[in-house]
């Protein structure tokens, strides 16, 4: 049985795994639980339960979803002849936000870092791959304008090429080194329509 000493120690253990937690703030965040009504600790303790039990990832786009497909791909106003291909569903949230894209999505779960272990194969590349075919007229490579979305965009770009579909790149109106789920509505709008085709 564990004591409280040791539940708060396990706790500030698992909040540290968090992207972006320290083992100090996991500690901070412990001890606020600790201190909150019982009622407000279930509740966060409830949606988590919620979200690992009831939220998964759409079978055509990889997006998150409740309901599959998701509310993106059953969307019959759509435009279905282009795809925005994108690195995480954080970064379709972000350009659905803009409002300026009404096409369909991919999202490849990651991009190539071959520093942390990630290739080709781990990312939803197959799939992307499977969803080309005559009706597709564009792919909108959208990963992070990084060295690691950098070299996504540019195999993605070598695999679709011979498929005869256009491929474009959003524009640099995002910062070099930066992230879609942190830039502005604006900035994302302007990104996507100068969008520039890829040369090899």
């Amino acid at each position: 049985m564990l004591n409280s000493s040791d539940s708060i120690h396990r706790l500030i253990a698992q909040l540290a795994r968090l992207p972006g937690i320290g083992r100090k703030t996991a500690g901070r965040l412990a001890f606020h639980l600790l201190k909150v009504p019982r009622e407000e600790a279930y509740e966060l303790a409830d949606a988590i339960r919620d979200l690992k039990e009831r939220v998964g990832f759409c079978s055509i786009c990889f997006n998150i979803t409740e309901d599959d497909p998701c509310p993106v791909c059953r969307d019959s106003e759509r435009r279905r002849d282009t795809i925005c291909v994108v690195e995480e569903a954080m970064d379709l949230a972000a350009l659905e936000k803009s409002e300026g894209y009404r096409g369909l999505y991919h999202v490849l779960g990651g991009r190539i870092s071959p520093l942390d272990g990630i290739g080709p194969d781990d990312l939803k590349i197959k799939e992307l791959l499977t969803r080309v075919d005559e009706t597709i007229k564009e792919i909108i490579v959208a990963t992070n304008p990084n060295v690691e979305g950098e070299a996504t965009a540019l195999y993605l770009s070598k695999l679709l090429k011979p498929l005869g579909v256009k491929i474009t790149r959003i524009a640099r109106g995002l910062p070099v080194g930066g992230d879609l789920e942190y830039a502005d509505g604006m900035t994302l709008a302007r990104a996507l329509e100068g969008r520039q085709e890829i040369d090899q």
